[in-house]
């Protein structure tokens, strides 16, 4: 399957405005957010969503160095894993945040996501910090590339 990324931010259309969305938010329930918290967002990361054969597969978050750390985050949705996708997604959004000048590459992975783990673990990210979310009970897990 050929991988087309199309890009969210500025978000080009409430379509792949909610692509993303039903993606984050079926990934991450703990944290659901709405679509003006996701443009609110689109103003400051950089946002994609990666679409296969015309169906979203997965998400992209690129938060830029601050001062000089970024974080990538790459979401595929459960039935879409095992493709590629995620490495593709991943790769794209490391080179946007070395691009933008990143010294660090850090992500963020909530707990329950076992493949998400692996994958960043598999990738040579170590765990940092865990941190539970004011009245959520899952914790987001703080990696950083070694």
């Amino acid at each position: 399957m050929g991988l087309r990324f199309t890009p969210v931010h500025p978000i080009g259309s409430d379509t792949t405005l909610r692509d993303w969305q039903h993606i984050h938010n079926s990934i991450i329930p703990t944290a659901p957010l709405s679509a003006d918290e996701i443009a609110a967002r689109a103003q400051r990361h950089l946002l994609e969503v990666a679409y296969a054969d015309g169906v979203a597969v997965g998400c992209s978050t690129v938060r830029p160095p601050a001062p000089d750390t970024a974080t990538v985050i790459a979401r595929v949705r459960p039935e879409s894993r095992r493709h590629g996708y995620g490495e593709q997604i991943y790769q794209r959004g490391l080179g946007r945040a070395r691009e933008l000048g990143a010294q660090t590459i850090e992500t963020v992975v909530l707990a329950s996501n076992d493949d998400g783990l692996r994958f960043a673990r598999q990738h040579g990210f170590v765990e940092i910090d865990r941190y539970v979310l004011p009245g959520d009970t899952i914790a987001f897990v703080d990696l950083r590339l070694a």
